[in-house]
């Protein structure tokens, strides 16, 4: 299984990004009964968790990502997103996408204030 990250980059405070992760060598019907998470680290800073969605599509957000970003899946597709909005200069780190004990490479989100 590889999940492969991409949609990161730099904007300025206030701007949107939109995340994708893609998965590949998943079966179906584990993709659907799996729960997704977007992570994120941050120079000096642990691993936190973003947001997570489960296979029904029931969602569950950190505190710092609670009505700024939001998460979702494409069963069809298999792949996770994560759209980012109104961000902040303390939202800049690389996020990383899971599922189960896969992880994604990660892909960096630089803010400027």
């Amino acid at each position: 299984v590889q999940l492969q990250a991409s949609g990161g980059g730099s904007v300025q405070a206030g701007g949107s990004l939109r995340l994708s992760c893609a998965s590949s060598g998943i079966i179906a019907s584990t993709f659907w009964s799996s729960t997704g998470a977007w992570y994120r680290q941050a120079p000096g800073k642990q691993r936190e968790l973003v947001a997570s969605i489960d296979g029904s599509g029931l969602a569950n957000y950190g505190d710092a990502a609670k009505g700024r970003f939001t998460i979702s899946r494409d069963n069809r597709r298999r792949t996770l997103s994560l759209q980012l909005d109104s961000l902040q200069s303390e939202d800049t780190a690389i996020y990383y996408c899971n599922m189960n004990h896969y992880w994604g490479q990660g892909t960096l989100v630089t803010v400027s204030s």
